[in-house]
């Protein structure tokens, strides 16, 4: 990861890179994982080289305190004393109850300067209006909330946040997936090269690439900042 900040030589680009590239943040900066899971996100950056990280997920079965480094909070943020540099959410945003209260808290916990990334399906994807309710992100009931790109920058500009910048980066996945749901077959049943040939993935992934490009692939990165 030194290597990958210093240099943005792709050869040591990790998968998480091309978001990190953007942010640059501090190895020394508080960062925030909303949503963290079990938290290995939190573990591949520890290893990388970041020191002061925090996992929140409601949902995990206990606090745990993995070193001094790396902890993992079984609360919601908004009960946290601490203030951050940066907060994350990689598709958790879509599951929060209330999207405004989950903006604020992230807000209330920035310090000035903070930075926002918030990686969610949205509602102006071409393929949501092509096949509507076989869309697979629409991933009912553990979705509640799918936004659209002006919907979101309306609601977060109203707290107080600037909108950086939002980057499509959607997958062959919202073909797919949702070709599988049209066929029949639920996720579990059927993989995409149980259904598909090595071809027409290859076709679907630049595809996907296309939509991103034209700004209507089906999930986008949220670059937001706290301003000083």
């Amino acid at each position: 990861m030194n290597l990958f900040l210093k240099t943005k030589s792709k050869a040591f680009e990790p998968i998480y890179g091309y978001w990190l590239k953007k942010l640059s943040p501090d190895f020394h900066a508080k960062i925030a994982d909303l949503g963290c899971g079990n938290g290995q996100l939190l573990y591949e950056l520890y290893a990388s080289g970041y020191t002061d990280l925090h996992g929140f997920d409601p949902f995990m079965e206990k606090d745990s305190e993995i070193n001094s480094n790396l902890h993992l909070w079984k609360q919601p943020i908004e009960e946290s004393e601490i203030s951050f540099d940066l907060i994350m959410m990689h598709h958790a945003f879509e599951h929060m109850e209330n999207p405004l209260e989950t903006l604020q808290a992230c807000f209330d916990k920035l310090n000035p300067g903070g930075k926002l990334l918030i990686r969610t399906p949205v509602a102006d994807a071409a393929i949501w209006q092509e096949k509507r309710e076989l869309w697979v992100q629409l991933d009912a009931p553990r979705h509640l909330i799918i936004p659209s790109v002006y919907g979101f920058e309306k609601l977060s500009k109203a707290i107080g946040f600037e909108l950086d910048e939002v980057l499509f980066d959607s997958t062959a996945f919202q073909f797919w997936g949702t070709e599988l749901y049209e066929r029949g077959f639920a996720l579990h049943q059927k993989s995409a090269t149980d259904v598909f040939s090595k071809e027409e993935l290859v076709a679907l992934d630049k595809k996907a690439l296309r939509y991103n490009q034209e700004g209507k692939g089906d999930q986008v990165c949220f670059f937001l900042s706290k301003s000083v």
